[in-house]
């Protein structure tokens, strides 16, 4: 059984993981009204990602006797003013989230919960891919997004990304 702080912490980060999903879908929506469906896929992917994370977490919770509950997911309320700010948007997100995973493992580390610890240890290294390909997209798109042909290029780059399930994630 897992200490309750910690099944409340990951309870709720399963709630956050569903957000993000949520929050990636409308930056997916505004790329798609701007025409920019390589961005729009690219983002439509990241939700499905974040779906998995937040599947993760509470299959961790139900196999450690905790039962799930689900808080109201809120609606993302950001208005972009150009290309570039969904972009500025998921990065600060994602340093967000590292920074929720990082106080759970905290919490974790401090009452010994080593088996917690492990679980975590995946979406620590994750959450430093996730802020690495967020801050590359953003640079990527500071240097070329406001030449025709480098957002073009850009576009095209971020449409062939390959969604693939987080089957590698923690075991649980």
């Amino acid at each position: 059984m897992l200490n309750e702080k910690i099944a409340k912490l990951i309870n709720e980060q399963v709630n956050k993981e569903l957000y993000s999903g949520y929050l990636y879908l409308d930056f997916a929506n505004y790329y798609a009204a701007e025409g920019l469906d390589g961005f729009e896929h690219w983002y439509e992917v990241q939700a499905q990602e974040e779906r998995d994370h937040a599947m993760m977490m509470r299959r961790y919770l139900i196999d450690n006797g905790v039962r799930v509950t689900f808080d109201a997911i809120a609606k993302p309320d950001k208005k972009f003013a150009d290309t570039t700010a969904p972009l500025k948007a998921g990065l600060e997100h994602e340093q967000y989230v590292t920074s929720l995973i990082n106080n759970i493992y905290a919490e974790a580390f401090a009452l010994k919960d080593f088996k917690t610890m492990q679980f975590l240890d995946w979406f620590i290294k994750e959450q430093g891919e996730e802020e690495k390909n967020a801050d590359d997209m953003l640079k990527k798109m500071e240097l070329f997004g406001h030449d025709a042909k480098g957002l073009y290029a850009l576009n095209q780059e971020l449409a062939a990304r390959v969604y693939t399930p987080s089957a590698t994630g923690p075991a649980m």
